[in-house]
């Protein structure tokens, strides 16, 4: 043989070596991303709470927990982009808004790197099941792009459509099995497998066919079209078991390759439907059953790992993608005395604290310390960067710009006087913006940001305004964590050098709070490299 064919053959047998090496020694990386699940409602979080969520207490003493974690948005579409994309939805140039119907194009564009492109391009297998609510293209039979609402629903050419070109398989992942929209709430009510949709939807799903525990608890579950079969009681087993059977299968075929997987579920979002194995299995009501069965979910999920051997080779997050919906934490405080919202103001949709401060747990065996408690101001952007540096990939500056680092934290290797983050955004229902810098909280907007307290059920709710003419909020977290007395005035000089920097962070071309020329953190002998 030639010796320069030799010589090829030779550096990729290296090559080869060399990369399954380095995929050995990366851990596989699950993502549990549940919705509407406020502060309060997990017993790790509320001592106090009408439950107990045993699986997810016991994942949290056995990894690091966050006090002071936010979604970067108060409703669910924009906070779903933050996560695949490091980025806050004002970066799009669009507005925060629930995707109903055929509602799009992706917030995700093309082009632009996503995190399970990231980890693609770093030897992994990648795959999400369940919720998606990003946006899609759908087209009709003239090859027009949809828009949202039920009744468009009718218009989608399946053909024309699919493989739908904005969908996950499109955006970094190798296998999909979701949902468009919220899965028991809005319609189209339909499965989409790697981009194709299973069974187009072609019958009127009526609300009356479902449940309806305590007489009130299906609210919010919208009437439209819906595939045949479709399942709306059990939704979240049968994402569960989407998700267990891609990590099973995937060790069967590719044992020493990594995979990358997140389970996106329907709990706690309304209607509130919990699985029939579920029903009754706690004292607080539909809803409380329904987190006990996420909470059970968690723990198979923990336990399938370990069963399968690989439970030290993975890193586990638990995040949530805004707080608890109104009705929600309205009943449970009334029925069962129990606060979803974790004592903070507000609830979903709200700029206040009760709206985007929720749980964030993370465990990795032998990597991060057991019995971690962490005060960190951190978002659920910050993933893309933390999940970046585990894997030793350098992001460039135009790739998850609002998103830093939290590794070194979940390692126990970051001092805890010292913040990470020197400030933090995030959005309301509207589209306005809110600002931490340390304890400070800057409110760029009078009011809630989301809900109206003015009048109706919420009215009750309604804290009296120590600054009724302020345009806006200034708050110090750290002696007002309930966000009473408003600064607005009384601090102007804090005020003003927040309000400057908010301008800075929020510029549509170049804005951004994540540093540049971020490196992933090095840490001898605990990751791989």
């Amino acid at each position: 043989m030639p010796r320069h064919l030799v010589l090829l053959f030779v550096s990729i047998a290296v090559l080869v070596s060399t990369t399954q090496a380095a995929s050995e020694q990366l851990p596989n990386i699950v993502i549990i991303y549940a919705d509407d699940l406020g502060y309060g409602d997990l017993s790790t979080y509320n001592p106090e709470a009408a439950y107990r969520t045993p699986r997810l207490d016991r994942m949290a003493a056995e990894g690091i927990k966050f006090l002071d974690a936010h979604s970067p948005a108060t409703i669910c579409s924009p906070s779903r982009y933050g996560l695949l994309s490091g980025n806050l939805v004002c970066r799009t140039g669009r507005r925060p808004t629930a995707f109903e119907g055929p509602g799009g194009p992706s917030y995700l564009a093309p082009g632009k790197l996503t995190i399970a492109e990231m980890l693609k391009e770093k030897g992994y297998r990648t795959g999400v099941f369940g919720k998606w609510h990003l946006g899609l293209t759908w087209l009709d039979k003239s090859g027009k792009q949809l828009g949202g609402g039920f009744d468009n629903s009718l218009l989608i050419d399946y053909e024309k459509s699919t493989p739908l070109v904005d969908g996950p398989n499109r955006r970094g992942f190798d296998e999909s099995f979701v949902t468009p929209n919220c899965p028991t709430t809005d319609p189209l009510y339909l499965y989409i497998e790697n981009g194709n949709v299973v069974v187009p939807a072609s019958e009127r799903h009526k609300r009356d066919s479902l449940p309806n525990p305590g007489g009130k608890w299906r609210w919010d579950n919208d009437e439209g079209w819906k595939s045949p079969g479709y399942r709306f009681v059990d939704a979240d087993l049968l994402f569960y078991d989407k998700t267990t059977a891609f990590i099973s299968e995937h060790l069967n075929q590719q044992p020493d390759q990594p995979f990358f997987v997140i389970l996106s579920t329907q709990i706690a979002h309304a209607p509130v439907l919990p699985a029939d194995e579920f029903n009754g299995v706690t004292q607080a009501g539909a809803r409380g059953d329904f987190v006990a069965e996420l909470d059970a979910l968690t723990g198979r999920l923990l336990d399938s790992l370990q069963k399968l051997g690989i439970d030290d080779e993975t890193l586990v997050l638990f995040h949530s993608d805004n707080g608890p919906e109104t009705l929600h934490t309205h009943w449970m405080r009334t029925d069962h005395q129990h606060d979803a919202a974790g004592g903070f103001r507000g609830m979903k949709r709200d700029g206040w604290e009760g709206g985007h401060r929720v749980p964030f747990i993370a465990r990795w065996p032998g990597k991060i310390p057991t019995g971690q408690v962490s005060r960190q101001l951190t978002n659920t952007t910050d993933i893309f960067a933390t999940l970046a540096s585990v894997v030793g990939y350098p992001l460039p500056d135009d790739v998850a710009v609002d998103s830093f680092d939290m590794l070194p934290v979940m390692l126990g290797m970051q001092d805890e006087t010292l913040s990470v983050r020197p400030h933090m955004l995030t959005q309301s229902f509207r589209g306005e913006f809110q600002l931490r810098q340390g304890n400070w909280k800057l409110l760029n907007h009078s009011g809630s940001g989301g809900n109206g307290y003015e009048d109706g059920l919420l009215k009750q709710y309604r804290l009296p305004e120590s600054a009724p003419d302020a345009p806006g909020q200034l708050y110090d977290l750290g002696v007002d964590p309930g966000e009473t007395k408003n600064l607005y005035f009384t601090d102007p000089e804090k005020r003003r050098q927040m309000q400057e920097l908010l301008s800075e962070l929020t510029v549509r071309d170049h804005g951004r709070t994540a540093p540049l020329g971020r490196k992933p953190f090095q840490a001898s002998g605990v990751l791989p490299r």
